[in-house]
């Protein structure tokens, strides 16, 4: 560039915006407004999809801190008047939150490393190899995707309570086995979902890596574990989180299954009923709880069910966007 370029470049530059306006004959004027009306327009619509979406959660968190007298309190929206721990107090008590948190995690942790294993093998079945009615076994994958659970918990509920073997009939009600079961059958909770996604990952997996692998003696067990195991950590990482959230939050088959075990999902449903008890028992006689402040006591309890969720999503929040981030890629 010239120095006469340079000059004129700097010049311009200098120049205010209504000159710039007039010498570009009103375009960049309207340009400029454009250009903030966009940007105005989508602060307010993200403003408003982030406020429909915390606006609840934030309606919770503050009625899990107000005093009994404020929850009668027209005047107060968000802010108490009488900050309080009451409510989660109480919450926790009737939650049996130290048992409760315990079962919850191991119960979670269990079911969601078995679902991640064996849909893992399935679909790297269904993504590289052919059998007979692969086609028909992937269609009946996408059914128990479209088809809610809610419609065979008759036939789970009798084939569990009545569970025969050779001749003789157990209840495996109550108990880690109907899980463990439907689990290794690729039929527990959102199963066909993790197949269809890990298919899909493994579908846009390199096949030159394992013909290498076949090439340097490995088998295809051995080539899974050695080359598309490591290879599929996004993926897997991704159904791992989704599997351990929704077990976590789970109340249809826990109901159905564990019912004598007890998990923050079940003991969260009869919190209110519980909170009735308690002010009896507290009371000396029959009372029956305020509906303002059973509200309180479920807000809380329900916060209490999704707090190690948000914890959880914090310290592993750059490792799930990125898994999410790769998976998209590779799908």
């Amino acid at each position: 560039m010239t120095k006469k370029e340079k000059k004129n470049t700097t010049s311009l530059e200098t120049r205010s915006f209504w000159e710039r306006n007039e010498a570009s004959n009103g375009i960049l004027l309207n340009e400029t407004i454009k250009k903030y009306a966009i940007s105005i327009f989508r602060a307010i619509i993200l403003f408003g999809m982030c406020f429909m979406i915390l606006q609840p959660l934030l309606n919770k968190v503050a009625l899990s801190f107000m005093a009994e007298q404020d929850l009668y309190d027209t005047t107060i929206v968000l802010i108490p008047k009488h900050f309080s721990t009451s409510n989660w107090k109480i919450a926790s008590y009737l939650l049996e939150y130290d048992v409760t948190l315990f079962n919850t995690i191991w119960v979670s942790i269990l079911v969601s490393i078995i679902q991640v294993a064996v849909c893992c093998l399935v679909g790297y079945g269904f993504s590289r190899f052919q059998f007979p009615l692969k086609r028909f076994w992937f269609f009946c994958v996408i059914l128990v995707i479209v088809i809610p659970p809610q419609t065979i918990s008759t036939s789970l509920f009798l084939h569990f309570r009545y569970f025969n073997v050779f001749g003789h009939t157990f209840n495996l009600r109550g108990s880690m086995l109907p899980y463990i079961m439907l689990c290794c059958g690729c039929m527990g909770l959102k199963n066909g979902l993790y197949i269809f996604m890990i298919r899909q990952f493994f579908m846009g997996f390199p096949f030159e890596l394992e013909e290498a692998a076949y090439v340097d003696g490995c088998g295809p067990f051995k080539t899974f574990f050695r080359i598309m195991v490591p290879g599929a950590k996004p993926i897997i990482t991704s159904c791992f989180l989704f599997s351990f959230v929704w077990q976590w939050t789970d109340s249809f088959y826990s109901n159905l299954f564990l019912g004598k075990l007890k998990l923050l999902s079940i003991n969260v449903s009869s919190i209110v009923d519980k909170f009735g008890i308690y002010l009896s028992v507290l009371n000396g006689g029959t009372a029956i709880a305020p509906q303002g402040y059973s509200n309180a006591i479920l807000s809380t309890g329900i916060l209490l069910v999704v707090l190690p969720l948000i914890l959880l999503y914090l310290f592993c929040q750059k490792l799930f966007v990125e898994s999410l981030a790769s998976t998209g890629v590779k799908m």
